[in-house]
């Protein structure tokens, strides 16, 4: 789970490897999901 976290973070957001195993398993997730939601939304506005 940790090495999808940090893969998630830091492709969407270009933090060190550092500053996300700083973060406790919640906020990683709660990052993970919030990138999640900006693709899929940038995606949307880009197919109209």
């Amino acid at each position: 789970m940790l090495r999808e976290e940090v893969a998630c973070i830091a492709y969407h957001f270009h933090w060190s490897l550092e500053s996300i195993v700083a973060l406790n398993h919640v906020s990683r997730r709660r990052w993970c999901e919030s990138a999640t939601q900006l693709y899929q939304q940038l995606q949307g506005v880009n197919r109209e």
